[in-house]
C-alpha cells in the first residue's frame, strides 16, 4: 500500500501539469462592435447571449481586458501583429503557417468596411499571407428585405429604396428587421463555413488556426425579425446621462458622433430602439457563436483547441450623448474576452490585460516561439492564477486625437491639443467627475502622465 502511494506521488511530481503542450490547436473568435457590457457574463441581465455565457463558464474571464485602437482597422492590426501600432513583424497566422499550421479566415478578420466590403464580397485590408485559405462572408445588409429603420431621422418602411449605406451619413443608425430566417446574414455564413473548416481540419494530423470574424453588432442592424421581438422598448431602461456632463469634457471630445449633431435626441425612444437593435443582433451571432461551438465538440476537439472569443472594442450608444467608437472612454476601450485553454481552470480575474496579449498567449500554450517583434505579454501566469499580474496599465491609442491609459483604479486620458480626462473608476465608474483639473488630484495625474508617456515610447519603436 506504501509503495502504491509513493508510486502515486512520484507519477504526480514528474508528469507535466495539465495544460503543458496539451494544446494543438486554437479556435478565434471576434466580434465586431461588440461592448462588454451587453453580454451576460458581464453583468447584463436584458440581453440573451446563452451561448458566450456557456463558453464564459468554461473559460478564463478577463474583466478588464482593453483594445489597443480604438476604431477596427488599427484594432485589428494591433492585435494581428501584437504591435500597438503599425505591422511590423509577422501576423499571428503567418507565424503558425511558418511552425506548420493550417491556416484560415471567415469573414473580418483584419479591418473590411462594414457594410461596403460586406456587400461585395471584397478583401477589405486583409493581409493574404496571414491565411492558407480565406473565406468573405457576403450580405445586404441595409438592402435586406424587411422592415427598414433610420433612427436619426424616425423613418420606419419596407421600401427598399433610398436606404443608408456605404459611405452614407447616418449608415449607423440603420436597422432592419428581415424577411429571411437568417441564412441570408453574412455572420451565419461565417459559422456554416467554420462549421464546414472544422469537419474538414479536425482530424489532420496538421494544428489549426481558424479565426472567424462576425460583423454584428456592427450597423447596420440587421437580423431575422424574430430576434427583435425579445427587446421592445418598454423593455429597455437606455442611458442615463447627467444634467451638464460635458461641462468637465475637453472640447475635442464633444464633436463627432453626439446625439445632438445626428438628431436622434429628439427622439428619446429611438435611442432605447437603437438598443434593442443593437441587442437583437448581439443575440443573433451569439446563436451563429453557439453553432460553432457545438460542432467544435461534436469533433472532440475541446480537449486540444484553445479558444479565444473577444471583439476588436466596445461602442458608444448615447452614453455621455456620444454613439459609435473612437473615444477613449470605459464603454469603447473596455472589451470581452474570455480564453478557453484546455488543462486550465475555467475564473475569472481583475487583471489588465490588452489585445495585443492574444498572440504571444497563443504562441505560449502552443509551445510555438514568440517573435522578437511581439510587444504583448503572454496571460498564462494569469491562467495558472487569476491574481496574478502581467502589466500595470492597459494602453489605448488614437492617431488622430491622442492616447490613454487604464489602471487598477484610474482612467486617464492626454489628447493632442493638451487637454485631459481623469477618472477615479473606483468612485466613478461611469466617468462623469472629471479630474483632470481637480488640484487633490494633481499628483495621481502626474503619476499616471509619466506611465502614459513611457507607452508612447514604446508605441513609436
Amino acid at each position: 500500500m506504501i509503495g502504491r502511494i509513493f508510486l502515486l506521488f512520484l507519477l504526480m511530481t514528474i508528469a507535466p501539469a495539465k495544460g503543458e503542450g496539451d494544446i494543438k490547436n486554437v479556435l478565434f473568435i471576434i466580434a465586431d462592435d461588440l461592448k462588454a457590457s451587453v453580454l451576460g457574463c458581464y453583468g447584463d441581465e436584458v440581453c440573451a447571449t446563452p451561448h458566450i455565457d456557456a463558453l464564459a463558464g468554461e473559460s478564463m474571464v478577463f474583466e478588464r481586458a482593453y483594445c489597443q485602437g480604438t476604431w477596427c482597422a488599427p484594432s485589428r492590426e494591433s492585435f494581428m501583429h501584437s504591435r500597438y501600432a503599425g505591422d511590423r513583424g509577422p501576423t499571428l497566422g503567418k507565424h503558425l503557417i511558418d511552425h506548420g499550421f493550417y491556416s484560415a479566415r471567415v469573414g473580418k478578420i483584419f479591418h473590411m468596411r462594414v457594410p461596403g466590403d460586406i456587400i461585395d464580397g471584397t478583401d477589405g485590408l486583409d493581409v493574404a499571407n496571414t491565411w492558407t485559405e480565406r473565406f468573405n462572408c457576403q450580405g445586404q445588409e441595409a438592402h435586406t428585405p424587411g422592415l427598414y429603420r433610420l433612427l436619426n431621422q424616425n423613418i420606419e418602411t419596407r421600401e427598399l429604396e433610398n436606404r443608408q449605406s456605404t459611405k452614407m451619413p447616418f449608415r449607423m443608425f440603420a436597422s432592419v428587421e428581415s424577411d429571411g430566417d437568417g441564412s441570408e446574414q453574412p455572420d451565419w455564413k461565417a459559422a456554416e463555413k467554420t462549421v464546414e473548416l472544422l469537419k474538414a481540419h479536425g482530424k489532420s494530423e496538421k494544428p489549426f488556426f481558424i479565426a472567424t470574424g462576425f460583423v454584428r453588432p456592427h450597423y447596420p442592424s440587421v437580423a431575422p425579425a424574430s430576434y427583435f421581438e425579445d427587446y421592445p422598448i418598454n423593455k429597455i431602461k437606455g442611458p442615463e446621462v447627467p444634467k451638464g456632463d460635458w461641462d468637465d469634457i475637453p472640447k475635442v471630445v464633444t464633436t463627432g458622433s453626439t446625439s445632438q449633431s445626428f438628431g436622434i435626441d429628439q427622439y428619446p425612444d429611438n435611442i432605447k430602439q437603437m438598443w434593442s437593435d443593437y441587442y437583437a443582433t448581439v443575440t443573433f451571432m451569439d446563436e451563429q457563436l453557439g453553432k460553432v461551438m457545438e460542432e467544435l465538440d461534436r469533433q472532440g476537439l475541446r480537449d486540444s483547441t484553445l479558444v479565444i472569443f473577444t471583439s476588436d472594442h466596445g461602442y458608444h450608444l448615447g452614453e455621455h450623448h456620444f454613439w459609435q467608437k473612437s473615444r477613449f472612454h470605459e464603454e469603447v476601450t473596455r472589451v470581452p474576452f474570455l480564453v478557453s485553454a484546455p488543462g486550465f481552470e475555467s475564473g475569472r480575474t481583475m487583471s489588465l490585460v490588452e489585445l495585443m496579449d492574444i498572440y504571444p498567449t497563443a504562441c505560449d500554450l502552443l509551445e510555438v516561439e514568440i517573435p522578437e517583434t511581439v510587444q504583448g505579454q503572454s496571460l498564462r501566469p494569469i491562467l495558472q492564477d487569476p491574481k496574478r499580474t502581467v502589466r500595470e496599465a492597459a494602453f489605448s491609442l488614437n492617431r488622430k486625437t491622442g492616447q490613454s491609459i487604464r489602471t487598477d483604479r484610474w482612467a486617464y486620458f492626454k489628447y493632442k491639443d493638451g487637454s485631459e480626462e481623469l477618472y477615479d473608476m473606483a468612485a466613478d465608474p461611469g466617468q462623469f467627475n472629471n479630474l483632470a483639473g481637480n488640484e487633490d488630484a494633481a499628483g495621481k495625474k502626474a503619476e499616471l502622465e509619466v506611465i502614459l508617456m513611457e507607452k508612447v515610447k514604446v508605441s513609436e519603436n
